[in-house]
């Protein structure tokens, strides 16, 4: 196993500093994945770190026609169920299969019932793809029913090569691409989609970037993109007195385009006095306030970090913010360092150049 395991490691290592979109990352690592983990059908998804919604995902026919259920089972309301991603990215492995959480009894999960065995799937493997403490990605694979459930080597295959593929999925989604970035923002887009996920309306800006997403995809012009659909699933998971409390999840997520500008989708449920429900999706060039979290992900930023940064973005100065955060100014220079090392700048001008400047 340990030599099989080190040979996957170096081939998906490839990945990482290859000129491939993120989109031809995530096909490549299941090609090389099912040379040592064989399935039926596979899953790779892409997902903003600070939300855990999906920013795209690489996927077969077949997946693709449940994806709108698996969406529910994750993202929506009252959809509990065994291996959860977020689960997962708590556990002490972050990788398991349905059959072993189940103790072999796949029916005890309405995933199971209500989606899989449909489709003529049997077990399920999931593995959340962390990199230094953030989630980039979901990685799962199924196998039909009446093949051999997954085994507990391949459990740990895949949680073995999960922090590796993270870093690959994480630096080429980050990564503009090669062209020149000379994009102009297309304004704010703002689609209506019913409770069943269908278009009702939308004005010129939200066509754009739905065309520019279903691009970014390569999917056809009848299919949802990920990002909206995740963003959506979640708006329509939460009640009224959910959306009110102070623990609601974002139905928000920040992706970067193929121009280089980073583009923030977030949705919200309507409802009027009759029980209509419907979807507002606003698609807008990300804000500086936007892209920090992300960044602050990427570069594993400390909370401290994350809050000097933060400052540095509104023009703060060094003893400016030494006061509103209650430390010295040599602590304050200290975490700009810190700072500078990890996102490999050597000034406040370039740092600023990074945060604001580079993708917006």
């Amino acid at each position: 196993m340990a030599d099989r395991l080190e040979a996957l490691k170096r081939k998906l290592g490839t990945l990482e500093s290859s000129t491939l979109s993120v989109q031809q990352c995530r096909e490549a690592a299941l090609t090389i994945i099912s040379d040592t983990v064989p399935f039926a059908a596979a899953c790779c998804t892409s997902v903003d770190p600070v939300t855990l919604l999906s920013t795209g995902s690489s996927t077969d026919d077949v997946i693709e026609a449940i994806h709108h259920q698996l969406f529910a089972y994750e993202y929506g309301h009252g959809h509990e169920d065994y291996n959860s991603y977020e689960h997962l990215i708590h556990a002490p492995l972050p990788a398991a299969s349905l059959s072993a959480a189940t103790e072999g009894m796949l029916s005890r999960s309405g995933r199971f019932r209500e989606v899989l065995a449909p489709a003529g799937f049997g077990d399920e493997l999931r593995a959340v793809l962390l990199n230094e403490g953030a989630s980039w990605g979901y990685l799962t694979l199924f196998r039909r029913s009446g093949e051999p459930a997954f085994r507990e080597e391949e459990r740990l295959i895949l949680a073995a090569i999960a922090p590796g593929l993270a870093k690959s999925i994480k630096n080429v989604a980050l990564k503009p691409s090669l062209s020149n970035i000379t994009a102009k923002a297309k304004g704010s887009g703002i689609l209506i989609l019913t409770d069943s996920l269908e278009l009702s309306s939308s004005n010129a800006s939200g066509i754009h970037w739905l065309a520019e997403l279903r691009k970014l995809e390569r999917i056809d012009m009848e299919t949802l993109p990920r990002p909206l659909r995740a963003v959506c699933s979640r708006a329509l998971g939460q009640s009224r007195e959910y959306a009110a409390s102070t623990q609601m999840k974002a139905a928000k997520v920040c992706l970067l385009m193929p121009d280089g500008l980073y583009l923030a989708i977030e949705a919200s449920k309507l409802e009027n006095s009759y029980g209509l429900v419907q979807l507002a999706v606003t698609m807008v060039p990300a804000k500086p306030a936007d892209i920090l979290p992300l960044i602050t992900h990427a570069y594993a930023l400390t909370t401290r970090e994350y809050e000097v940064a933060e400052r540095i973005i509104k023009g703060f100065s060094t003893k400016e913010m030494a006061q509103s955060l209650h430390i010295s100014a040599y602590t304050v220079q200290d975490h700009l360092k810190s700072i500078f090392v990890k996102m490999g700048v050597n000034s406040r001008r370039e740092l600023l150049w990074e945060l604001v400047s580079k993708h917006s």
